[in-house]
This record gives C-alpha cells, sequence and structure tokens, in this order.
C-alpha cells in the first residue's frame, strides 16, 4: 500500500486592494499606526488553527485520519510540521508528515495519517485524539494543538443508574455496605437526625440537590470511575454532593453540551473524616456523629460529613452529559446544576 499523501496548500494567493474614499481634513489627521506595529498586533491575536477529521471507533479497522492547519496570521508559516496520536496503545503512521512549501495568510495544509483502531467495547467510550503543528514564522508561537474527542455507547440515564456502592447503613445492620473499604458506612440514623433521610432536598451552593432516595444498605452512591451520565439543563456551575476517601478525592469532570462541545473541570471532596472541612475547596453540607463499623455503631465522638463543590459550566449552552472523574476516592450522591 502506498503512503498517504499530503495536500499541499496553495502556492498562490489573490491579492485584493480596496480604496477607501475619505474626506480630507487639515491638520487634524491622527498619524498612521506603523506597519510593523499593526502586524505585530494582529499576528499576536492569531493563533495558528489545527483541527482533527472524525475518527470512525468500528474497529478492528485501520482509519484515515486528515489534520489540518489553517495559518491566521499574517506572516507566512513556514518548515512545518504535523503530528498525530490517538489512545494509549493505538499505532499511528506515519507518527509525523512535513509539508512542502509556506502558507501565506488564510491558507490551509492538511496532512493524512492511519490509525489502528481495535474492536468496539460495550458500554460507553470516550476516546481523544491530538494532533500537533510544530512551524516557524506564523503566529510566532512555534507550535499548536488540536484535539478531537469520539464516543461511542450511551451514557447513563441518571446518577443512581450508576451507582455502585452502599455508603448508608441501619444501626442494626451495620455489616450491608463498605464506603472507605473497610466496612465502615455512615449511620442512617444520624444522618437523619441532621435531616439527610431518603429523598430528601439538599441546597448547596446554589443547587437543588436530593439525597439518595434509597432503603439503608442498598447502593446510595458512585465511586467515580469515568462515568458517562446524562444530565439536562443551563446553568453556571455543576455541583456535587459527596465526600472522600482518603486525602485525595480529587479529579476533573467533563462536562458535554448539547451543540458537541465540553468544557472540563477539576474539584474535590474532603475525607469523609478529619480533612478540614474547606479542603479542596469543597463547602460543608452535614455532619453526623459517629460512624458504623462492621462491628456496630461506634466513634461517636468523631464527625462524618458531606460536602459540595462544583465545577463552572457555560451558560449559553445546554448540557447533554457529564464524564465523572477516573477516581474511586471520590464519592457522589448527587449532581445538578445551579442558575
Amino acid at each position: 500500500m502506498r503512503p498517504a499523501r499530503l495536500i499541499n496548500p496553495l502556492r498562490a494567493v489573490a491579492v485584493t486592494a480596496a480604496i477607501m474614499l475619505v474626506p480630507v481634513q487639515a491638520a487634524t489627521a491622527a498619524p498612521a499606526e506603523p506597519a510593523a506595529a499593526t502586524q505585530q498586533a494582529a499576528a499576536s491575536d492569531a493563533r495558528t488553527e489545527v483541527t482533527v477529521s472524525p475518527v470512525d471507533l468500528d474497529g478492528p479497522a485501520i482509519s484515515a485520519v486528515e489534520v489540518t492547519v489553517k495559518n491566521t496570521a499574517p506572516q507566512r508559516l513556514r518548515s512545518l510540521k504535523v503530528s498525530f496520536a490517538g489512545p494509549v496503545g493505538w499505532a499511528v503512521q506515519p507518527s509525523v508528515r512535513s509539508v512542502d512549501g509556506s502558507l501565506a495568510t488564510g491558507a490551509s495544509a492538511s496532512a493524512t495519517f492511519r490509525i489502528q483502531v481495535p474492536e468496539k467495547r460495550s458500554g460507553f467510550v470516550l476516546r481523544t485524539f491530538t494532533a500537533t503543528a510544530v512551524y516557524q514564522g506564523g503566529d510566532g508561537r512555534g507550535t499548536a494543538t488540536g484535539t478531537r474527542s469520539e464516543r461511542s455507547g450511551s451514557p447513563q440515564a441518571n446518577l443512581a443508574a450508576a451507582y455502585n456502592g452502599v455508603a448508608v447503613t441501619d444501626e442494626s445492620a451495620t455489616t450491608a455496605g463498605d464506603y472507605d473499604g473497610e466496612g465502615n458506612t455512615f449511620s442512617a440514623q444520624k444522618l437523619a437526625a441532621v435531616g439527610l433521610t431518603p429523598g430528601a432536598t439538599v441546597e448547596a451552593l446554589g443547587a437543588r440537590l436530593t439525597w439518595p432516595d434509597v432503603p439503608a444498605g442498598s447502593k446510595d452512591n458512585v465511586a467515580s470511575s469515568g462515568q458517562a451520565v446524562e444530565l439536562t439543563g443551563k446553568g453556571t456551575e455543576l455541583v456535587f454532593l459527596g465526600s472522600g476517601v482518603g486525602s485525595g478525592a480529587t479529579g476533573s469532570a467533563t462536562v458535554f453540551y448539547t451543540d458537541g462541545t465540553s468544557d472540563t473541570g477539576s474539584f474535590g471532596f474532603p475525607n469523609w473524616s478529619f480533612d478540614p472541612v474547606t479542603a479542596h475547596g469543597a463547602t460543608l453540607v452535614k455532619s453526623t456523629d459517629g460512624r458504623n463499623r462492621p462491628d456496630g455503631y461506634g466513634n461517636a465522638t468523631v464527625k462524618y460529613s458531606v460536602f459540595a463543590n462544583s465545577v463552572p459550566l457555560d451558560a449559553s449552552r445546554t448540557v447533554a452529559f457529564v464524564v465523572l472523574p477516573a477516581n474511586a476516592n471520590v464519592h457522589i450522591f448527587d449532581m445538578a446544576i445551579a442558575s
């Protein structure tokens, strides 16, 4: 098989001259800005554009992917090299392509790569592809990057559909759950004492959340590991209700909008006990006295807490679904949009 060829840019660019007639005013016109300063200001605002074509995830197959680089700066872009990479372990040929010649303002060049796509996985899968351009001239930055995310499968219908752990047990049946990996859980009785009963409304950070509406000893939270969950609405913040296990309960959530765009924000929760209640920028929601252990209720003098934290949203767009952080120390009871 012959290697894929570059689509070379046009070497000639038409030049259009525009003439503007203005009244002549005596001794009042401001001096013209030097041409070099004008070009430098324009170049500082322009960024080389790198785009990646859609990637077919229906493997096993070898898919062709086109990377396009556009020069948006006043200066010519030259010595262009383009590289492309997929998820870890996905083979790409070639690794780098060089583009002959140079790109005038507004001109584009495309490079085609071949990527080995493995057999499609079941369930929801999100794949990210990255292209990098290295060059001289143009916007003067020397490098530009473009990414594309492709997904297959469907997100979970709601957070409850993704529940994978039991965080709350009755004091008469403390072995029914395991929140922290050591068999410990929240006490349903102590949660009820501070208003966290099944289905209770929780107001936090401008959002209206709901405490899991399930009996004690049932799956009631998500130990976050990159699950995708449907969520619809517009607002300024996406608020999470939960708490952490250990002191490293942090991660990034990616919000996908109905127009195909996405935003990523980082957040975290303090450990459900002993961490400062404002760790990772969280807000304390409720604290309970003690916890349930495998041998019964105990640690009555220690506080075990639930927190809220958030990531920003683009209020002009409608949320379609959320990909949760890939960190199982982050435990989520609910999430909602704050307007």
